[in-house]
């Protein structure tokens, strides 16, 4: 299994697995040409060199495929899976989320006092990274354990290797929870009365980048939850079920909920100090040494990513743990990383 930059050959999958996804994964919409404008974008941040000025504030995407090498046929047979990172959210469209918070009150005449849930529209993630778009393919979640480790944790090797492309913060918003006929209830109670759209159009309007609205239409003054039925009220920060593996994950690695909610289907957004995160603080860069006698590849042990090039970015297992400041890989392995002898990598051990 290989991690790779996603390319314009890579379009038919990515489509595929936009439908795929179905309601409530926003950064994915069903739509061929932004779908395409997407691959473009990240191809030009990919290429950006390391000493460009507009590395240390550009909201720049990069996206990433999991493709399966041992699969034989069209590249598109082969891609299991994605996942992406944004620099910085919020700066070419506005970044919207409800605050939770809490109103207190007080009645000295009958002795009462009350603390009530509010939720704030806000847009205080405006230029801290995102990581999203992650998504492993029904096929893959059964032909290997490590296949959605693979995925979820090799951003964080990707941000450590090329640091100063990132901001102090990141965060993730997760799938909200629907019920069983595919129903957001928050969206129920609350956000249709505000949009004279479906949800699913809003969301596709949102993926889609066209925002405006949100700004434009939702309420300004706080919102009391106590008004809104109970099962809207039990979806705020709850997550959809498919979600619960890559949000436990984020968990394992530092990121915490810190009391803010998608606007449509109250999924929760979870954030940390990217510096703080457990799989950039503990990575580390070895020498790696090529060795035709060393073991074939079986169990993943160490997750290599490549430091050289950002746009020639590859991650994948490496069945041996790094001795110091070396790492012995096997020829097929240097392969599937695209590296000579000698090659800087940035691992992380399990």
């Amino acid at each position: 299994m290989l991690i790779r930059p996603i390319e314009e050959t890579d379009l038919e999958a990515l489509h595929t697995i936009a439908i795929e996804t179905g309601a409530g994964f926003t950064s994915l919409p069903d739509n061929r040409d932004f779908l395409a404008e997407h691959i473009a974008e990240t191809r030009r941040a990919f290429d950006k060199t390391e000493d460009d000025a507009s590395l240390a504030s550009a909201p720049d995407l990069y996206f990433f495929v999991l493709e399966d090498d041992a699969v034989d046929g069209p590249v598109a047979d082969r891609i299991a899976g994605c996942c992406a990172i944004e620099a910085r959210v919020g700066l070419d469209a506005p970044f919207y989320n409800y605050r939770v918070g809490r109103m207190a009150q007080s009645s000295a005449q009958l002795g009462l006092n009350r603390v009530i849930d509010t939720l704030f529209l806000s847009s205080d993630h405006t230029g801290d990274a995102e990581v999203c778009s992650l998504y492993l393919r029904p096929d893959w979640r059964t032909r290997g354990a490590r296949n959605g480790t693979l995925l979820s944790r090799m951003r964080w090797l990707f941000m450590a290797a090329y640091r100063h492309r990132f901001p102090d913060r990141v965060l993730a918003e997760m799938r909200g929870r629907f019920d069983d006929a595919d129903v957001n209830p928050f969206w129920t109670a609350l956000g249709q009365h505000f949009f004279p759209i479906d949800f699913g159009d809003a969301d596709r309007l949102t993926g889609l980048g066209q925002k405006s609205f949100i700004g434009e239409l939702m309420p300004r003054y706080p919102i009391c939850t106590a008004m809104l039925p109970a099962d809207a009220r039990e979806t705020i920060g709850a997550v959809h079920e498919q979600t619960k593996p890559a949000l436990a994950m984020l968990r394992a690695q530092g990121l915490r909920f810190e009391g803010y909610i998608d606007i449509f289907d109250a999924g929760p957004t979870v954030e940390a100090y990217l510096d703080d995160v457990k799989a950039v603080r503990e990575s580390t860069e070895v020498e790696a040494i090529i060795d035709d006698s060393a073991a074939k590849p079986g169990t993943p042990l160490t997750l290599a990513a490549t430091t050289d090039r950002c746009a020639d970015f590859r991650a994948a297992w490496v069945g041996r743990a790094p001795d110091g400041d070396r790492l012995v890989v096997h020829p097929e392995e240097a392969a599937r990383l695209g590296i000579e002898d000698g090659a800087r990598l940035r691992v992380l051990s399990d």
